[in-house]
C-alpha cells in the first residue's frame, strides 16, 4: 500500500511538472482532459494516504489487543493461583454442620460431635398389703441426664466420652478410644460388655421404661477393658477382657476381671429383618468375692426390691444367653433367655434364670422399629408433627420372668406382664406410658401376715429427648 502511494505521488508530480510546458502546444480539449486527470490522481493519492493511515491504526490496535490479551492471561493465571490458595485455606478450616447437634470436622480428619439425653420419670408402685414401705406409692425422678462428645482423630482413631449427672452424682458412663481397621475395630476404656440385645440397646430406644429384669439383677454394666469387634455383612462378633466399672476402680474390685463375648447374625430377608445371637460371660472376683442378685419392680425410682438373694460369697460367675428378634414393617417381636451360674465355695452352685418375650406394633402408617449393628436403633417417624403428621405411635406387650431361687437359695421369683404406649412426635423426643402387673413367689419381703406370694401394680410415665 505504501508503494502504491509513492508511485501515485511521483506520477502526479511528473504530470504537474509537464503540464505548463505542454500547455501552449496542446489543444484546449486535451488540456481539459489533462487537468481532469490531474485532479483524479490527486484524489486517488489522498485516498491511498487515508488507507495507509487506517492500516497503520489497525496494526496498532491489533498490537494493543495482543498486549491486552497477554496481560489478561497473566492476570487470569495469577487469579487462579490465588483462588487455589484460597480454596486450600478454606478447606483447611474446620467445617461445622448442624443437625440435632452441631458437628465440626476438619480436612485432616478431626471430628467433634456433642450429644446428650434427658429422661424424666414418674410412677406409682402399689402396696401389696400394708407394708408402709417408703419406696411404695408415687414418686418421680430425673432418670438420666447425660452429656458427652464423640468423634474421630486423624489416623483412623475414634473417641467417645459421656457423663451422667442423675441421682445428684456425676458418673462416667463411657470413656473410650477406638481404632478402625476395616472389618476389625479395637476399643479400650470404659464401655459396655457384650451381654444381651436388651442391655446393648440404648435406653433411648427400648420399649419400656426399664429393661428386662435379668439385665439389672445379673449386674450387667459398663466396665473398663479392651475389646475387639469383627463385622462382615450380616455377621458380627464382639469379645473383650474387662476389670471393674470406672467408678469402682479405687475399690478392691479392681482385681476382678471378666471375659465377655457375643455373636449375632442379622440377615434381611425381603424386607424382614431377622436377628439371632448368643453371648457368654465369665467373671472371676479374685480376692474380693461377693455378689447379690436383686431387682426393682419395673421402676428405678424406688429402692424397694421384692426379689433379692441377699449377699452371697460368690467367687466366680458364668453366664450365657440366647436372643432372637424379627422386624417386619410396623411389627416387631423379640425374645431372650439368660442363665447365671454363681460359684459359691462350700455350697451347691445356684443357676438363676431370666428371660422375656415381647411384641410391638406401630399404629401409624410407614413406621418401623430401627435396627443395625446387632441392636435396636432409633425410630424415625414417617411423618413428624412438624411435617403435618402426628409422629409415630407404638404399642408393646411383654412377659418378663426372673427366677432367683435355686440350690437352697431363695431369692424369689417374679412374673411381669407389661404394656407400653410410646409416642414419638419427632426423631429426638419420646413420651411413654407403662403399666406392669408383677406376681411374686417367695418374695424377699414378707407381708405383715407372713405371706410371700403376692402381686404389685406399677403405672409409670416418661418424657425424654436427646440430641
Amino acid at each position: 500500500m505504501k508503494h502504491i502511494a509513492l508511485a501515485l505521488s511521483a506520477s502526479t508530480a511528473a504530470l504537474l511538472a509537464s503540464t505548463p510546458a505542454l500547455a501552449e502546444d496542446v489543444p484546449p480539449e486535451v488540456q481539459a482532459e489533462l487537468t481532469e486527470l490531474r485532479d483524479r490522481v490527486q484524489t486517488l493519492e489522498a485516498l491511498v494516504e487515508q488507507l495507509v493511515g487506517s492500516q497503520a491504526g489497525v496494526a496498532n490496535q491489533a498490537a494493543a489487543a495482543q498486549a491486552t490479551a497477554a496481560a489478561a492471561e497473566t492476570a487470569a493465571g495469577e487469579a487462579q493461583v490465588a483462588a487455589n490458595a484460597a480454596s486450600e485455606a478454606v478447606a483447611a478450616q474446620p467445617r461445622t454442620s448442624f443437625g440435632a447437634a452441631p458437628r465440626t470436622r476438619t480436612a485432616d480428619g478431626w471430628d467433634f460431635r456433642p450429644f446428650g439425653r434427658a429422661m424424666i420419670d414418674g410412677a406409682s408402685v402399689s402396696d401389696p398389703g400394708n407394708l408402709n414401705d417408703p419406696g411404695l406409692g408415687f414418686s418421680s425422678e430425673i432418670r438420666r441426664v447425660r452429656l458427652g462428645a464423640r468423634g474421630a482423630i486423624p489416623g483412623g482413631f475414634e473417641y467417645k466420652i459421656e457423663v451422667d449427672f442423675a441421682d445428684n452424682d456425676v458418673d462416667v458412663t463411657d470413656a473410650i478410644l477406638g481404632y478402625d481397621a476395616g472389618d476389625f475395630e479395637f476399643t479400650v476404656g470404659q464401655h459396655n460388655t457384650f451381654q444381651s440385645l436388651e442391655e446393648l440397646t440404648s435406653s433411648r430406644f427400648i420399649s419400656f421404661m426399664e429393661r428386662a429384669g435379668f439385665t439389672d439383677a445379673f449386674g450387667f454394666e459398663r466396665r473398663v477393658g479392651i475389646s475387639v469387634n469383627y463385622a462382615n455383612g450380616d455377621f458380627r462378633w464382639d469379645g473383650g477382657v474387662f476389670t471393674a466399672n470406672i467408678n469402682d476402680l479405687t475399690d478392691d474390685s479392681v482385681n476382678a476381671y471378666s471375659f465377655d463375648t457375643r455373636a449375632t447374625y442379622s440377615p434381611d430377608l425381603n424386607g424382614t429383618q431377622l436377628h439371632l445371637g448368643g453371648s457368654f460371660h465369665h467373671r472371676d472376683l479374685q480376692d474380693n468375692p461377693g455378689a447379690r442378685y436383686r431387682q426393682r419392680p419395673a421402676y428405678h425410682g424406688t429402692d424397694t426390691r421384692f426379689i433379692n438373694t441377699g449377699a452371697l460369697n460368690v467367687a466366680e460367675e458364668t453366664s450365657y444367653g440366647i436372643e432372637t428378634a424379627v422386624i417386619h414393617g410396623p411389627f416387631h417381636a423379640v425374645a431372650e433367655a439368660h442363665w447365671m451360674n454363681a460359684d459359691i465355695p462350700g455350697m451347691a452352685n445356684p443357676t438363676f434364670f431370666g428371660g422375656y418375650v415381647e411384641a410391638g406394633y406401630f399404629l401409624t402408617g410407614g413406621d418401623s422399629r430401627g435396627y443395625s449393628s446387632g441392636k435396636f436403633q432409633r425410630t424415625r417417624p414417617a411423618r413428624t408433627i412438624d411435617e403435618g403428621g402426628i409422629g409415630a405411635v407404638q404399642i408393646n406387650a411383654r412377659y418378663d420372668r426372673l427366677d432367683l431361687s435355686d440350690a437352697g437359695i431363695i431369692g424369689g421369683e417374679q412374673d411381669l406382664f407389661g404394656l407400653s404406649l410410646i409416642w414419638t412426635p419427632i426423631d429426638h423426643a419420646r413420651f411413654m406410658i407403662n403399666y406392669s402387673h408383677i406376681a411374686y413367689d417367695d418374695a424377699a419381703i414378707a407381708l405383715p401376715n407372713g405371706d410371700t406370694d403376692y402381686s404389685v401394680d406399677v403405672v409409670g410415665a416418661r418424657a425424654e429427648f436427646d440430641f
